[in-house]
């Protein structure tokens, strides 16, 4: 998402992490960087993290990538922050076919390209929503 936003021209700020610790400070699946190498992404310094409390006012918005998430980060953002939550999907038009982007972990290696498909699009669309927000 970073590349592609400033490729058009904005200017954002992406960080990723997640609602629980369990994998804290483990880097990326391997399937991972082997889906996605040959498209030019590099995994290095990656490592996972959890979301801060302080995540909630810092972030303009805050994406969850399926509805577990999105009900956990739900649970923990202060009320007024709240609007600032949604799915990664919900500006993709198959959202109503794939309102989550599955887990690949139990998915085989066909999940993990099915996965990138769906954020590489998702990005994608995201990102001309925001465009269409800040004119």
């Amino acid at each position: 998402m970073q590349h592609k936003a400033a490729a058009s021209g904005l200017a954002l700020e992406v960080a990723s992490a997640g609602t629980a610790a369990s994998h804290k400070g483990q880097g990326p699946d391997p399937r991972s960087i082997r889906v996605a190498s040959p498209f030019g992404y590099s995994f290095k310094g990656f490592h996972a993290k959890p979301v801060k409390s302080t995540d909630f006012a810092s972030f303009d918005i805050i994406l969850a990538m399926d509805r577990q998430n999105l009900h956990d980060l739900q649970q923990r953002c202060p009320a007024e922050h709240q609007h600032k939550l949604c799915l990664f999907m919900s500006h993709h038009p198959a959202f109503a076919q794939w309102p989550d982007v599955p887990d690949p972990y139990y998915g085989g290696n066909k999940g993990f390209d099915l996965v990138l498909q769906l954020i590489e699009e998702g990005c994608d669309h995201l990102l001309a929503h925001l465009k269409r927000t800040a004119a």
